[in-house]
């Protein structure tokens, strides 16, 4: 038998060994040890073979593992610069809703359509159940807008529907669409076709965030149409606005000069009566009035200014008793307004002040652009300011002052004074039903200069209005609508008011001065 190289010296070894201790083993015993040697060195041979095994097993699981370990690394920066993109896109999109709220923001939504109103409505009777006069302009100052307090003064139904769309364009720029329609009526019939005054009073279209606008254009709205501009404001206790600019034009909102600085420019259109006053539509009679206007806003404080052009205004003639005075075909109006965030920083609430001044055309400085019978010497100057307050849990007012002087307004030497104070009272029974009360004053100092054959007069008046009333919106909040109110008001006036006009309220028959009562119940509402 050949036995392997490391057999044959393991059996020398053992020869030797055996040799050495003086034995004399036989061949077969010799040959059973190499047998058993050659058995055992197999078996440490196959435990190693399967070591070996097992070493290049685990060698190959440890390749596997740093492979998917790599894959792994590499998944998880893809996932983090995908969330990072995500991130920054999330970043991106937040900006340009913040942008598209900022430029919305009194708007509502920015997309789909809108539908809102206002609407008046009710009976009023005097104290023998017939028909009365009334209304906020029922004095002789009324005529040059000299307002007393509405509430249990009005007799008419006057409805307001409004109409929007608005889209947002996947690059960010918004439109928007508005039509106004617009009825007054004073007949209580339910059919009223045959005197109704149906009339679109606005229709316009607004183009906001434009994309390829930049600097102080970038959040600005462009606009053109027929509306009422975004910038008046009023005394709604009085139905008086403020300032009232309207008319076709268009123009620009939201020039942005700098964080607290803005401006807002517009040019409108109006028409005067006809030189002949026969309001016939002949182009050579008819005069158009233009209107270029500023609003400036820094913080609270708004700084308007207009110019008027209106030509061949100027052949317009106003009859007095002292003669003719002709019209004027320009004029300039300036505002300067503090919008306040609190009661004239007394107290919680908001107030708002103005200080206006006209000359020429624009000596009618309420509804801006309205009057073309005003004089080239025509100088008005008005004064208004209102608040809003609560004075405890269940009480709120809101007090509101108007004064007016207008010389040379229709004929050289004429002047028109009067002054309005104003205050509201509201008190919270329930959550739905509070009592109402108002009180106005009004003195006035005309001297028409036999303008319209009206009368110098001077005196006073004042009326008190109690008002019960319902409501299902924030009973504190003395603007939230709507309402249904029952209403009693007293008024009295100087008897020397009666003679101003043969064709006011003042003096006809039924309503003169000594004490006039009115009952009645109107409606109110709006969103």
């Amino acid at each position: 038998m050949m036995m392997k190289p490391r057999y044959l010296a393991v059996a020398i070894g053992l020869i030797l060994s055996t040799t050495a201790q003086g034995a004399d083993p036989s061949a077969s015993a010799i040959e059973a040890r190499f047998n058993a040697l050659e058995k055992r060195l197999q078996m440490a041979e196959s435990r190693a073979a399967k070591a070996e095994a097992r070493a290049t097993d685990a060698e190959q699981k440890v390749a596997k593992l740093e492979t998917r370990t790599a894959s792994n690394e590499q998944q998880t920066r893809q996932v983090a610069k995908t969330a990072e993109t995500t991130q920054q896109q999330t970043a991106d999109m937040a900006k340009r809703t913040e942008t598209l709220a900022s430029t919305n923001k009194n708007d509502g939504d920015n997309s789909g359509f809108k539908f809102s109103g206002y609407a008046r409505s009710g009976v009023i009777m005097n104290g023998s159940g017939t028909s009365t006069e009334s209304g906020p302009y029922v004095t002789p100052a009324g005529q040059t807008g000299g307002a007393v307090g509405r509430l249990g003064n009005e007799n008419n139904t006057y409805v307001e529907l409004n109409l929007e769309h608005k889209q947002t364009m996947a690059s960010g720029a918004t439109s928007r669409y508005k039509v106004m329609l617009a009825d007054g009526q004073r007949s209580y019939n339910d059919w009223t076709g045959a005197t109704s005054e149906l009339n679109i009073r606005q229709a316009f279209v607004e183009l906001g965030s434009l994309p390829t606008f930049t600097g102080p254009w970038k959040d600005s709205t462009l606009w053109a149409g027929k509306r009422f501009d975004r910038d008046n404001f009023d005394i709604h206790f009085l139905d008086s606005d403020i300032i009232f600019l309207a008319g076709t034009g268009g123009g620009i909102y939201d020039v942005k000069w700098s964080e607290n600085l803005k401006s807002n420019f517009s040019l409108y259109g109006r028409n005067f009566d006809d030189l002949d006053d026969n309001n016939n539509s002949n182009d050579d009679t008819r005069i158009e009035n233009y209107i270029v206007t500023a609003n400036n806003y820094a913080g609270p404080f708004q700084w308007m200014v207009s110019g008027l052009r209106a030509k061949n205004n100027q052949d317009r003639e106003n009859t007095g008793t002292q003669g003719v005075t002709n019209a004027a075909d320009t004029g300039f109006h300036t505002m300067l307004a503090y919008h306040g965030d609190s009661f004239y920083g007394l107290r919680e609430g908001t107030s708002t002040t103005a200080l206006l001044y006209g000359h020429g055309l624009g000596a009618e400085v309420k509804s801006l652009g309205s009057d073309g019978h005003l004089t080239d010497d025509a100088n008005t100057v008005r004064l208004a300011t209102y608040g809003i307050t609560p004075l405890s849990k269940n009480w709120s007012i809101a007090p509101a002052v108007i004064a007016q002087q207008s010389k040379d307004r229709y004929i050289s030497g004429d002047n028109y004074q009067w002054v309005t104070f104003n205050t509201r009272l509201i008190q919270q029974i329930t959550e739905n039903f509070e009592l109402a009360y108002e009180g106005s004053y009004q003195y006035m100092d005309l001297d028409p200069q036999g303008y319209q054959n009206n009368n110098k007069v001077k005196g006073g008046f004042y009326k008190l209005t109690f008002a019960p009333t319902f409501k299902v919106g924030d009973i504190s909040d003395m603007l939230s609508r709507p309402e249904i109110r029952l209403f009693a008001s007293y008024m009295d006036w100087s008897h020397q008011l009666d003679s101003y006009s043969s064709s006011d309220s003042f003096g006809t028959d039924g309503f003169t001065a000594g004490g006039q009562w009115n009952f009645g119940i109107q409606m109110e509402t709006w969103f």
